[in-house]
């Protein structure tokens, strides 16, 4: 028997009839979320055969602006510590989150 477990973590898209999204679900049952709803998303999935990344951006057609700015600087702070974890690299992390303050005072995020 392999010692290894399955998770499967779901994304339901609801499109218009110009396939434009109009509603964002996820599931993910090992971490406890059931059919949640989401104004937007980023994927990243990184190929190694091609040596590239490969993206789904997706954001509902009412999620507004102002919460699109937050996400993505969220999502700019959360890369820098996932490029922490995973390169142990202070000084570049320490350059990214520079740019995440910088990011958050252009867009006066701080507010």
């Amino acid at each position: 028997m392999p010692d290894t477990i399955t998770s499967e973590i779901k994304f339901l898209v609801e499109l218009d009839q110009n396939r434009v999204p109009e509603k964002l679900t996820w599931t993910a049952q090992d971490g406890g979320v059931d059919a949640e709803e989401a104004k937007a998303m980023m994927l990243s999935v990184w190929d190694s055969k091609t040596q590239e990344t490969l993206r789904i951006d997706l954001w509902t057609k009412d999620m507004p602006v102002d919460e699109m700015k937050l996400f993505f600087h969220q999502t700019l702070v959360a890369m820098s510590d996932t490029f922490n974890r995973a390169t142990n690299d202070e000084k570049m992390t320490a350059t990214m989150k520079d740019f995440c303050d910088y990011f958050a005072e252009k867009l006066e995020l701080n507010k």
